[in-house]
């Protein structure tokens, strides 16, 4: 079985496990109301992002096997795909989220707020979270574009492959592993100081919610790629 198979396998484990990591922070009392609440809730925040540190550790070893299946990311949905950035979702997606979520709750708690009361959950980010969150957001885009610039380096170079000797093929692909991983590293090390820079409380609403986002994606995926055909 190939190596890229076996990472499918291995995906599929995987987000049923996420599922149920999700399920777990979904009906874990929010606010915490003690300390023990509030411990369990970040010991749950901490198995999911070391949920996903398992999943990228297990693609980078897929990846240095044959990188060139894993970036047409064959365990995603075509809808999956269309969205991809480097054979995975683009990391400003996550800034994206703690807008939107902390907007949709600012707009729900808003007559709590103006009271002066303090919600605690994403839409009571405080000015100085806010502030991290954009400084990180920059960071971000800014290596973002760097490795999308690396890829494209690779790209224009496919015609030297074709050009150039046999044993230059093996240093290509090597580029190429290079600039996976480092959308791979990106992604992972988004999701942790996103994590960090939150309370337990929005960190747990902020991780439920890029769940159902990655979740409602397959979904929609997987219900557009088994639609009947229609016919001419």
């Amino acid at each position: 079985m190939s190596s890229t198979s076996s990472f499918t396998r291995f995906y599929d484990t995987w987000f049923d496990q996420l599922n149920q990591l999700l399920e777990q922070l979904r009906i874990a009392p929010k606010p915490p109301s003690s300390q023990d609440d509030r411990s369990h809730l970040s010991s749950l925040a901490q198995k999911i992002v070391s949920h996903y540190a398992e999943f990228y550790r297990v693609k980078s070893v897929a990846i240095e096997s044959d990188v060139l299946s894993v970036f047409t990311a064959p365990w995603a949905s075509c809808f999956e795909r269309s969205l991809h950035w480097i054979s995975g979702w683009r990391p400003t997606t996550l800034f994206h989220l703690v807008y939107t979520e902390s907007s949709i709750l600012f707009e729900f708690h808003i007559a709590d707020i103006l009271k002066g009361q303090s919600t605690g959950d994403l839409g009571d980010l405080s000015p100085n979270q806010f502030r991290r969150v954009s400084e990180l957001q920059c960071e971000t885009v800014k290596e973002e574009n760097a490795i999308t610039g690396e890829l494209s380096e690779w790209q224009d170079s496919a015609a030297e492959v074709m050009l150039g000797p046999f044993t230059d093929l093996g240093d290509k692909i090597g580029r190429l592993v290079s600039v996976v991983k480092k959308a791979d590293d990106l992604r992972l090390r988004t999701i942790r100081r996103v994590v960090d820079l939150l309370t337990t409380q929005q960190a747990v609403e902020f991780l439920v919610a890029a769940g159902e986002l990655q979740f409602g994606v397959y979904g929609w995926g997987r219900r557009l790629d088994h639609r009947p055909c229609s016919s001419a």
